[in-house]
Formats: C-alpha cells, sequence, structure tokens
C-alpha cells in the first residue's frame, strides 16, 4: 500500500479509523508499512475517538450489526434532486453504504472504483448509497452543486446523498473518507473497512476488500475479510 507523498487537503489530516492522525512526511512511510501488515489483514480498526469541527462519532458499528434504527429511515437529498433513506435504498441481495466526499484525496483516487463497484452492484441486487457526511463550509468542494457535477463526471447510476446534519454518519461510527460499510441480505454488517490496499495505484492493488465482499454477499456467502483499516480524511462533522 502506498500511501505517502498525498495531498494534505484533509484540513486538519488525513487519518485511520481509530482517530490516528497521518500526516504527509517522511515518516508516513513506516506507518504505510504498519498498516500494510496489520490493519490491512483483517484486524479490526480501533474505536473512533477523534471529532473533527463538532461532536464526532463513536465506536465504529459492529460485525453483525444491522443499520442505526435511529437513522435507518432518515431521507437524505440524492444528487437527482430526490430524496432517499438508506431503508429505503436496500436491496434485495445486500446494502453497501459508502461515506465519501468530493475534497479528499483518498477519495478521490478511489472514486473510479467506487463508481464502478456501486454500479456494477447494483445490478446484481446490491442497494448502493453514497454519502457525504461533511460540512461544506469546511471545503466549498464538498457542497451540492459540486456533488452533482462530481456525479455527472463518474457516471453515477446510484444515489451520491447529502447526509445534512452528519446524524447518520456519527450513528455508523465513520470516522474517515472514503469508508465502506456492507450490509448482506439479512441486513447484518458483514464488511467494514476501505475499499481496497492502494488509492493511488489501481494496477498495484493486491487487496480487493470491497469488490470481494460484495462479489461474496450476491453469492450469499460471507467475504474472505470482514474489516480493513479506513485510511482516508476525517469526516468534517456538521456542528451540533
Amino acid at each position: 500500500m502506498n500511501i505517502t507523498g498525498a495531498d494534505d487537503r484533509c484540513g486538519s489530516g488525513c487519518w485511520a479509523a481509530g482517530g490516528q492522525r497521518r500526516r504527509p512526511s517522511a515518516a508516513l512511510a513506516l506507518v504505510g508499512v504498519t498498516l500494510g501488515l496489520g490493519g490491512f489483514f483483517g484486524l479490526a480498526p480501533a474505536p473512533m475517538v477523534h471529532a473533527q469541527g463538532g461532536a464526532g462519532a463513536g465506536a465504529a458499528l459492529a460485525l453483525g450489526a444491522k443499520v442505526p434504527a435511529s437513522v435507518a429511515n432518515v431521507k437524505m437529498k440524492s444528487v437527482d434532486g430526490k430524496t432517499l433513506s438508506i431503508a429505503e435504498a436496500a436491496g434485495k441481495a445486500g446494502t453497501l453504504v459508502v461515506f465519501t466526499c468530493n475534497h479528499c484525496p483518498f477519495a478521490k483516487g478511489w472514486e473510479q472504483r467506487i463508481a464502478q463497484l456501486g454500479n456494477g452492484y447494483s445490478k446484481r441486487g446490491v442497494g448502493v448509497v453514497l454519502v457525504n457526511a461533511n460540512d461544506p463550509a469546511a471545503y466549498d468542494e464538498d457542497g451540492y452543486v459540486e456533488m452533482q457535477a462530481r456525479a455527472r463526471k463518474l457516471a453515477l447510476e446510484i444515489p451520491y446523498v447529502v447526509d445534512a446534519t452528519s446524524e447518520v454518519a456519527r450513528a455508523f461510527g465513520a470516522s474517515v473518507t472514503p469508508e465502506a460499510f456492507l450490509f448482506d441480505k439479512s441486513g447484518k454488517l458483514v464488511y467494514h473497512g476501505a475499499v481496497d490496499d492502494n488509492h493511488k495505484e489501481p494496477a498495484k492493488v493486491q487487496k480487493r476488500f470491497l469488490q470481494d465482499a460484495l462479489e461474496a454477499v450476491v453469492s450469499g456467502k460471507g467475504p474472505p475479510t470482514t474489516e480493513s483499516k479506513s485510511i482516508g480524511c476525517g469526516i468534517k462533522f456538521r456542528k451540533t
């Protein structure tokens, strides 16, 4: 995995789920090695303790958990102008919720793969919704109009919605962008973490965590990896 030399447009820094800051520096190579050996081989992330731009998230949903009842029916505005909830977006084969945004270099690095996976597996019975919980006051690029432009650029065929209060992200315990939560057809969380192990160079990916998990879910099987370390920019939670 290569996370060195990242553009530090994460505002207050880039993070791994668990609250550890990833500053672009010479020491980051050592962090990459550590994460490569530990976080990306199925080890559960530490509880989220960092708060960014207001009250942050608590510990991430545990494996086997369902979408929190407190936010399952929260209506969120999508880039097509319509509103929908995660409950409404759920698919017969499973449901994928990805917290992402526009400005983060990690989200940008993975956005094509997220779009391809979302578009592809939505045709195979997986309900997919991308959620932007960032406060656009922190980054104009995360605003609604910019989300619409990004959706057109990526040819998204799946909802890209605004978590207008960041309450959905908080309930999930999401802490970075991008961060994926995949539920099986029974509604239980079966995978949580990163898209794969290289946000910068798709050709050098060795571990396709999310794709493998999606393929398992549509086949009625358990994912080969259930958790990986989410690497990205800290969510810019809206103030409460």
